[in-house]
C-alpha cells in the first residue's frame, strides 16, 4: 500500500507542476494583452492629436491628454497596492525571503497576486518606467503556493478536502517552481528560470526537484508562447514568440562581408563595459538606498493617500519629461534604406518591419525620423529592439541623454507604491549605454567592423548584471532571450566583472532592499573568522520548556506569554543530581553555559504565574502558592508518573515543603534538563483546540488520538492561542504530549564550530536546533536569528573581548 501511496504522492506533484507551469503562462499572457491593448490606445490617441497639433500649434493639448492617461493608469495601479501591501515593488526580495526561510506576511496570498498582476498592468501603461518582469516571477510565486493547497483565505467558501502537501517544505518547492515559471514565462528563457530559483532562492534543493522546476517552467513558457503566437499571428500552434520579452534575432546582412557578431579584440572592450557597468549599478543601488531610507522615515508614517500622491508626482515628471524630451531634445536621423532591401528569414523580416513600424518621425520631414522620441514614444520592449536592431544611427547626444534621464527616473521610480519591476528598465538603460559605446568607437576611433546590436546587449547585460548581481541565471536568461548561444562567453565575462566591480562597493539591489526591511536572510555561508565561535557562543541559554505531561494551565500560560515557536520536551534529571553534588567534571562543565540561565527560569516562571490569574477558571489558583507532597512512587511506575508528581514547582524540591529560596547556591538551584524531543506551538494549539487531555485520576493511555491529517488539517493558519475558548477545559487535566513531539530533531554539542552548525541549519532547512551537551541535556536552542550576519559579527566582537 505504501508503494503506491509514495507513487500516487509523486505523480499528483507532476500534475500540479504542470498545472502551476500552465497558470502562470496564462497570468503572463493576461498581463501582456492589456499591457498592449492600453499602450497602443494611449499612443494612437496622443500620437494623432501630435500630428495635428504640429500644424496648429497646439502641442500643451496633446501633453495633457498624455498626462490624463498615464494618471489614471497610475492612479488605479497605486490604490490595488493600497488594498494589498505586500504587492508593491518587483516582489523579487519578497520571494527571495520567502525560498530562504523567512515567513512574509501576505506575501503568497491570492489577494496578493490579484493587485501584483492588475497593478503591474497598469504602471506599466502608465508610462512609468518600470518593467512587468519582476512582477511575473512573485505572481508565479504565488500561484505555485496557492495551486497544490486547494484553499485560499479571500475565498473561504470553496473547500475542497485535499490532503496532500500540508507542510512548509512542500509549500516552499512549489513556491521555487513557481519563480522559475515566472522567469521562464518573462523571458522565453526555461533554463535559466530554473537556475534563477536555484541561485536567488532556494535554502535548499534536492535533486527531484530541479527535474520538476525545469517541467514547470517549459509549461509556462510554451503556454504563452502558444497563445500569443495565436492571438497576435492568427496562427494557432506555430510557437513564435517566446517571452514577454524578446530579444530578436541577431545577425550581419549578407551584403556585409566584414561583419562579424563579435571578435576578440572587443572582448577587451567588454570587460571595461563589464567595470562601467558594475560602477553605474553600485551608483543606482546607492541611491536607491538612500531614497528607500528616506521613505521609510518621510513616507510611510504618513497617511496612505501620502503613497498614492508620491506615485502621482512620479508619473507627472515622468510624462511631462518624456514629452519635452521627444519635443525639444531629438535629432532627425536618416532611415536606413539598406533594411528594405535585405531578404532575410521570416522572423528577421518580422523584426525589421517592427523595428520600422516603431519609428516616430516627430517634427522631422520625410524619409527621417526623430531619435529621441524613437526611443521614448515607445513601449519599453520596441525600444529595446530598437537600440538592438536599428541600423539608422542615434546620436551620442541623444543618447547620453535619454541615458541620464532613464537613469534618474527609473531609480526614483523603483520602490514607490505599485508593482514594478526592474529588469526592463535596467536592460533599456544599459542598451543605451552600449549602444553609445558603440557609436564612440565607430565614428572616433574608426573600429568600422563593429556590430551596434551586440555592443547594445552587452551594455545591457553590465548595467542589469552591476544592479542585481545575478550570475549564472541572468547569463543564461540572456542568451536564452537572444537565441544566440555564441554570446554565451562574452555576457558571462561582462557579467562577472559586472558583479565583482559592483560588490566591492555595494549589495545587489534585492539584498539592499531585503536588509532595509530587517529580515534575517541566511547566506550561502558564513565567514572563515566565525569559526572562532561556536554553539555554545550563538546559543540561546534561557529556554522555555514544557514536560512530557503538563497540565492545561502550565501550557496556556507557556504559549500565551511566549512567542516561540517550538518547545524542548524535557524532564528534570534526578540521577544526574547527585553525580552534580560530586562535583561530576562532565556536568559542571555544563554549569558555565547555564549560570547565566537560572536566574531568568525562576523569572519566567514568576512570570508564568502572573499570565495564569487571567485563565479563566474557578479552579485556577496561583501555581506558585501550591505544594504538592512528593511521596516517593513505587519503583515500577515510569519516570513520567514521577515527573507528575513535581510538575509545578520549577526545580522539584528535594524536601518537599522548601520551595527555592535565595539562600540555595548556584549547583542546588540548577537541575539538569535531560532532552527528549520537540514539539511545536501550533501542536500544542491544535492539542487543546481539540481537548486532547486526560484527568489525574485516569493513565495518559486514556487521553483521545489524533491522526497527523488531522494535526495538519488547519495548516497553513493554525488558531492563535488568545482566539481559542478555553472555558471548557478544566485546567488541572494533563496533556500527554510525547505522541506529538519529534522525538529525534537534528541536535548539535555545544562545542561543534559555527560553520558547522550554520551547513546543518541551511541544508536541512530547519527552524530550530537545540544544543545538547554530552550527558543529553538540552543547555539551549539555536533559531534563525542567532546565524544572521549581523548577530554573528556581533558575538565575534564580544568574543574578542573576553579573550
Amino acid at each position: 500500500l505504501s508503494k503506491q501511496k509514495a507513487q500516487r504522492y509523486e505523480a499528483v506533484k507532476w500534475v500540479l507542476v504542470f498545472a502551476i507551469g500552465v497558470c502562470t503562462g496564462l497570468v503572463g499572457l493576461f498581463v501582456d494583452f492589456f499591457v498592449r491593448l492600453f499602450t497602443q490606445l494611449k499612443f494612437q490617441v496622443v500620437q494623432s492629436s501630435v500630428e495635428e497639433c504640429t500644424e496648429k500649434g497646439c502641442l500643451a493639448l496633446s501633453l495633457l491628454e498624455l498626462l490624463g492617461f498615464n494618471l489614471t493608469f497610475v492612479f488605479l495601479a497605486s490604490l490595488l497596492v493600497l488594498i494589498q501591501p505586500v504587492a508593491a515593488g518587483s516582489g523579487i526580495p519578497e520571494i527571495k525571503c520567502y525560498l530562504n526561510g523567512v515567513k512574509v506576511p501576505g506575501v503568497v496570498r491570492l489577494r496578493t497576486v490579484v493587485c501584483k498582476a492588475t497593478g503591474v498592468l497598469f504602471s506599466v501603461a502608465g508610462g512609468l518606467f518600470v518593467g512587468k518582469e519582476g512582477p511575473m516571477i512573485h505572481s508565479g510565486a504565488v500561484v505555485g503556493a496557492g495551486l497544490p493547497q486547494f484553499q485560499s483565505i479571500s475565498l473561504r467558501k470553496i473547500q475542497f478536502n485535499f490532503p496532500y502537501f500540508r507542510s512548509d517544505r512542500d509549500k516552499r518547492d512549489f513556491v521555487s517552481a513557481g519563480a522559475a515559471a515566472g522567469v521562464a514565462a518573462a523571458f522565453g528563457a526555461p533554463i535559466g528560470g530554473t537556475l534563477f530559483s536555484l541561485e536567488e532562492g532556494s535554502s535548499f534543493w534536492n535533486q527531484g526537484l530541479t527535474w520538476k522546476v525545469l517541467f514547470c517552467s517549459m509549461a509556462a513558457t510554451f503556454t504563452l508562447n502558444f497563445f500569443r503566437s495565436g492571438i497576435q499571428f492568427g496562427s494557432w500552434g506555430s510557437f513564435q514568440l517566446p517571452g514577454l520579452l524578446n530579444f530578436g534575432e541577431f545577425k550581419c546582412s549578407e551584403s556585409d562581408k566584414k561583419c562579424h557578431l563579435w571578435t576578440a579584440v572587443d572582448l577587451g572592450f567588454f570587460i571595461l563595459m563589464g567595470i562601467v557597468g558594475g560602477l553605474l549599478g553600485a551608483t543606482f543601488n546607492c541611491l536607491n538606498k538612500r531614497l528607500a531610507k528616506y521613505r521609510m522615515r518621510n513616507v510611510h508614517p504618513k497617511p496612505k493617500l501620502v503613497r498614492v500622491l508620491e506615485s502621482l508626482l512620479v508619473s507627472l515628471t515622468t510624462t511631462v519629461t518624456v514629452f519635452v524630451a521627444s519635443m525639444v531634445l531629438g535629432e532627425c536621423r536618416q532611415i536606413s534604406s539598406s533594411r528594405h532591401s535585405g531578404n532575410g528569414t521570416l522572423s528577421l523580416q518580422d523584426i525589421s518591419e517592427d523595428v520600422n513600424s516603431s519609428i516616430q518621425t516627430f517634427f522631422c520631414p520625410n524619409e527621417t525620423y526623430n531619435d529621441m522620441a524613437t526611443l521614448f514614444f515607445n513601449p519599453q520592449e520596441s525600444a529595446i529592439l530598437q537600440l538592438f536592431h536599428q541600423d539608422g544611427t542615434f546620436s551620442p547626444v541623444t543618447l547620453s541623454l535619454f541615458f541620464l534621464l532613464y537613469f534618474l527616473l527609473s531609480c526614483w521610480t523603483y520602490g514607490i507604491s505599485v508593482p514594478s519591476g526592474l529588469f526592463v528598465p535596467s536592460l533599456l538603460c544599459g542598451a543605451a549605454f552600449g549602444r553609445l559605446v558603440a557609436n564612440l568607437l565607430k565614428s572616433y576611433i574608426g573600429l568600422d567592423h563593429i556590430y551596434s546590436g551586440t555592443f547594445a546587449l552587452i551594455g545591457a547585460a553590465a548595467f542589469l548584471g552591476g544592479v542585481v548581481r545575478m550570475t549564472i541565471s541572468l547569463t543564461v536568461i540572456l542568451i536564452e532571450s537572444t537565441n544566440e548561444i555564441t554570446y554565451g562567453l562574452p555576457i558571462m565575462i561582462t557579467l562577472m566583472v559586472a558583479k565583482w566591480t559592483g560588490d566591492f562597493f555595494n549589495k545587489g539591489i534585492y539584498d539592499i532592499h531585503v536588509n532595509l526591511r530587517g529580515v534575517p536572510l541566511l547566506e550561502w555561508e558564513t565567514g572563515v573568522e566565525m569559526d572562532k565561535l561556536q554553539a555554545s557562543d550563538i546559543m540561546e541559554p534561557n529556554l522555555t520548556y514544557v514536560y512530557p505531561h503538563t497540565r492545561i494551565q502550565s501550557l496556556v500560560s507557556i504559549l500565551r506569554t511566549t512567542v516561540h515557536h517550538a518547545f524542548p520536551v524535557v524532564t528534570e534529571n534526578r540521577g544526574n543530581e547527585r553525580e552534580f553534588m560530586k562535583g561530576n567534571q562532565l556536568i559542571s562543565n555544563n554549569i558555565k553555559f547555564k549560570k547565566s540561565s537560572i536566574l531568568t527560569r525562576a523569572g519566567e516562571q514568576r512570570k508564568r504565574s502572573q499570565s495564569m490569574k487571567s485563565y479563566p477558571s474557578s479552579e485556577l489558583r496561583n501555581m506558585c502558592d501550591e505544594h504538592i507532597a512528593t511521596e516517593e512512587p513505587p519503583e515500577k511506575e515510569d519516570l513520567l508518573q514521577q515527573m507528575l508528581e513535581r510538575r509545578y514547582t520549577p526545580y522539584p524540591n528535594l524536601y518537599p515543603d522548601q520551595s527555592p529560596s535565595e539562600e540555595w547556591t548556584m549547583e542546588e538551584r540548577f537541575r539538569p534538563l535531560t532532552f527528549h524531543g520537540l514539539i511545536l506551538r501550533s501542536q500544542l494549539v491544535t492539542l487543546l483546540d481539540r481537548g486532547v487531555c486526560y484527568s489525574e485520576s485516569q493513565s495518559s493511555a486514556s487521553q483521545p488520538r489524533l491522526s497527523h491529517a488531522e494535526m495538519s488539517e488547519d495548516y497553513p493558519r493554525y488558531p492563535d492561542i488568545h482566539d481559542l475558548d478555553l472555558t471548557l477545559l478544566n485546567p488541572r487535566m494533563i496533556v500527554d504530549v510525547t505522541p506529538y513531539m519529534n522525538p529525534s530533531p537534528f541536535t548539535v554539542s555545544p562545542n561543534t564550530h559555527v560553520s558547522q552548525v550554520f551547513n546543518l541549519f541551511r541544508t536541512m532547512g530547519l527552524r530550530h536546533l537545540p544544543v545538547v551537551n554530552a550527558v543529553g541535556e538540552v543547555v539551549g536552542i539555536i533559531t534563525r536569528h542567532n546565524l544572521t550576519h549581523e548577530f554573528l559579527q556581533a558575538r565575534l566582537r564580544q568574543h574578542y573581548q573576553t579573550i
